[in-house]
């Protein structure tokens, strides 16, 4: 009995000296292979390869005590995928807490108002840290990948700014600015004026681009706005240059003539009735309300007066009038 007695005494104070250890493992500083480490953790990979991917990130300690921490912790299905960053004094127990909050290091993708899609994959060139998943995806099967196959890209993604873990790919971040502006358009569209010559949302998205690309200050965006549903109503060619400028393409050297204001293509408003055949740029929130909410004027005119704002008229004679003071320095 005295031997049993021992026996288990000697195994207690193993247990605890092993615990003691273990807890002061768990509060003690990590040694780092460099001043910080960094970690991608993929969708789907199981606690165990995460403890063996820290170790061999740069986390000098064995991988089978942190998976064990993990496995323990009861926490371990709680990790998040994404990318993370530690430093010299992290321990175990900030460690597995930094993945569970999913306190990750972020990047930021920004998609500026009236950027046209070849702009747009550009900035997805050029992100940091962004996988580059469509570098080798034709516009029609980034389209097919985010669920509208056929339909143009321009337009369709909305203008702001996107954080994202590093490691992610370009297309993971397209499908969020993709589903930003198919929320944002059918929030406005569902909140539309009564009276618009406007046949679906996807008009709206264009005319909204249109009116991105005119406006000079936010206070005339719904009279600008207004302007291109008041030509739509009574069957007046938009003439506007934005459309024209795009149909050009990258072939446009910053200087638009008179021969491709008469040249005429599927963008060239001042040849073609009606709206372009898809947007031009991808509108902001401001320039979606303003189409689907123009201001109540009857102008059908606007000429720009040379400080970014423009001067808005009813009939051609008082534009004319407009263009002389504000374009040709008349009185």
């Amino acid at each position: 009995m005295k031997w049993l007695l021992r026996a288990l005494l000697a195994l207690l104070l193993i247990a605890g000296l092993a615990a003691g250890a273990a807890w002061q493992w768990l509060r003690s500083p990590l040694s780092l292979a460099a001043p910080s480490v960094e970690l991608s953790i993929e969708p789907g990979t199981n606690p165990a390869e995460v403890a063996r991917a820290w170790v061999a990130a740069g986390v000098q300690t064995d991988g089978r005590f942190l998976y064990q921490w993990f496995k323990w912790s009861g926490q371990a299905k709680q990790i998040r995928a994404g990318s993370y960053e530690v430093h010299a004094g992290i321990t175990p127990r900030e460690l597995l807490d930094k993945m569970v909050r999913g306190d990750q290091v972020m990047e930021q993708l920004r998609l500026i108002e009236g950027w046209n899609w070849r702009q747009v994959r550009a900035a997805l060139a050029a992100a940091p840290q962004l996988k580059a998943k469509t570098a080798q995806m034709s516009d029609a099967d980034i389209m097919a990948a985010l669920g509208e196959p056929g339909v143009a890209p321009e337009g369709r993604f909305f203008p702001d700014t996107y954080a994202y873990s590093r490691g992610v790919s370009d297309l993971t971040v397209l499908k969020r600015a993709h589903a930003a502006m198919q929320g944002r358009l059918a929030a406005a569209w569902s909140k539309r004026a009564s009276d618009l010559p406007l046949k679906s949302a996807d008009e709206a998205l264009i005319l909204a681009s249109i009116v991105e690309k005119e406006t000079g200050v936010s206070s005339d965006r719904s009279k600008v706005a207004a302007v291109f549903v008041n030509r739509l109503r009574v069957g007046m060619p938009l003439q506007t240059d934005p459309t024209v400028i795009y149909g050009l393409g990258e072939a446009f050297d910053g200087n638009l003539r008179k021969r491709d204001l008469l040249a005429d293509t599927a963008y060239n408003t001042y040849t073609r009735g009606g709206l372009p055949p898809t947007p031009i740029a991808m509108p902001g929130a401001a320039s979606l309300q303003a189409a689907l909410n123009p201001a109540a004027i009857k102008a059908v005119y606007f000429v720009a007066r040379g400080d970014g704002s423009s001067e808005f008229s009813e009939d051609l004679a008082a534009h004319n009038r407009a263009v002389n003071k504000y374009q040709r320095g008349g009185k």
